[in-house]
């Protein structure tokens, strides 16, 4: 568990074993509050997989004031050698399936700003509008076929809709990516990947390939003949003379598709679990919703923390919050701890729609990363929850969820509803 030179996280916690991941909610809660009320960030040896260093290992950001000093100095915790895991994968395994997020500046700030240029008001505003009538008619479509699988009925087909129409991509693709979507960031479950290590890299390398090929594919079809869809605008996007190229377009897509569906589909399905478990709160929206919303959907992201974690890597030595870091050193921003961190959110294991302020990091935290959808995001748990509780009540979670074994999603798989009307 750990390496010399470095101190012992605790005799019972491991966050690299897959074990750990597999614990109920609670355990692994006070496990995250005992590792929050050490002196110094607790040191892990890196899982045993292809590509583990020898011997190599991470420090877990726990605290909330750790994970947000550390966002803010992206020149000393750095993203470009990977930030999506723990591992140093290959430098061309990380662009290809975390685009930005795992790169730099000037080359992170080079990509954000054509991509951040399509999101125009108008595009965004479109976006909104569908938002809600997409809404509308996963509701229509639950009211007509009776309660079931809720992740299935509702949370998983608005952010897949909403981003497959944003991209122009049509329906007859939808099962297809949330397939592949499905595997890319299926952890360590059984469910969706392989348990042999060999057969997992396949399947995650061909679902990539299959969305880039998508989207290429669509690309070039949208240089010749634009539409009025996100593709063409990145496709043709000439931003002071640079221009996507074709692997950094189908590089963004697939990181479009995979965390701006797979994050909010979580927080949905977590919301459903939420209002079910603390019927006060359910009460408390439904009295006063539209002032009440915005509160409620920051609550939601920080209880949930759908991205359990981000890695960063050190650049220079360094001193942060009393503890010393050394150039080299890989530093794990624990979002799912740092949320629940009492210095920073009295009584934090409560569910409180009203909690304010509420200086989360469900988004990542202030600086270059913070995540480019999370207004997208916002409008969609907006729109779904004004829908269900509009039209749909007394809908609630009327089982234990089926909880994907990751580290890195804090996912639900299925979770089965019910409601009278």
């Amino acid at each position: 568990m750990t390496t010399p030179g470095h101190p012992p996280a605790s005799a019972d916690i491991d966050l690299s074993q897959t074990e750990f991941w597999a614990l109920p909610l609670r355990e692994r809660h006070t496990a995250f509050a005992q590792l929050r009320s050490r002196d110094q960030p607790p040191f892990f040896t890196e899982p045993e997989a292809p590509f583990a260093t020898p011997g190599g290992g991470y420090y877990a950001l726990v605290r909330h004031a750790d994970v947000a000093e550390a966002s803010r100095n992206p020149e000393v915790f750095c993203s470009g050698k990977g930030a999506t895991s723990i591992l140093d994968l290959p430098p061309e395994f990380n662009e290809y399936f975390g685009s930005m997020i795992n790169m730099d500046d000037p080359r992170h700030a080079r990509l954000r700003r054509i991509v951040s240029r399509a999101f125009t008001p108008k595009m965004i505003k479109r976006f909104e509008d569908n938002v809600q009538r997409t809404a509308a008619v996963i509701v229509d479509d639950l009211l007509a076929d009776g309660p079931g699988d809720f992740v299935q009925q509702v949370a998983a087909r608005l952010p897949l809709k909403i981003i497959c129409g944003m991209m122009g991509v049509s329906d007859e693709h939808y099962d297809m990516v949330l397939r592949d979507t499905n595997i890319i960031l299926s952890g360590n479950d059984p469910e969706f990947i392989s348990a042999d290590l060999d057969e997992a890299v396949i399947q995650i390398l061909g679902a990539g390939q299959e969305l880039a090929a998508l989207v290429t594919d669509l690309a070039a079809r949208r240089q010749e003949h634009p539409a009025d869809d996100l593709i063409s605008a990145l496709a043709n996007a000439n931003i002071d003379g640079e221009q996507l190229t074709p692997a950094e377009l189908a590089s963004f897509f697939i990181l479009l598709v995979v965390a701006g569906n797979e994050t909010t589909r979580n927080a949905i399905s977590h919301s459903l679990m939420l209002l079910t478990d603390f019927p006060d709160q359910r009460r408390l929206l439904l009295e006063d919703f539209e002032p009440r919303i915005g509160g409620a959907v920051e609550e939601i992201v920080r209880y949930v923390s759908p991205v359990i974690f981000m890695r960063r890597t050190l650049t220079r030595d360094y001193t942060m919050n009393g503890h010393a870091y050394r150039k080299g050193d890989k530093a794990v921003l624990m979002y799912w701890s740092a949320n629940r961190d009492e210095a920073v959110f009295a009584d934090s294991g409560r569910f409180d729609i009203t909690r304010a302020p509420n200086p989360h990091l469900g988004f990542g935290a202030a600086g270059p990363h913070f995540c480019l959808g999370a207004h997208l995001a916002r409008r969609e748990i907006t729109a779904m929850l004004r829908e269900l509780l509009h039209r749909v009540p007394d809908i609630r979670a009327a089982g234990e969820p089926d909880r994907l074994l990751s580290s890195f999603i804090n996912g639900i798989k299925h979770l089965p509803c019910d409601f009278s009307g």
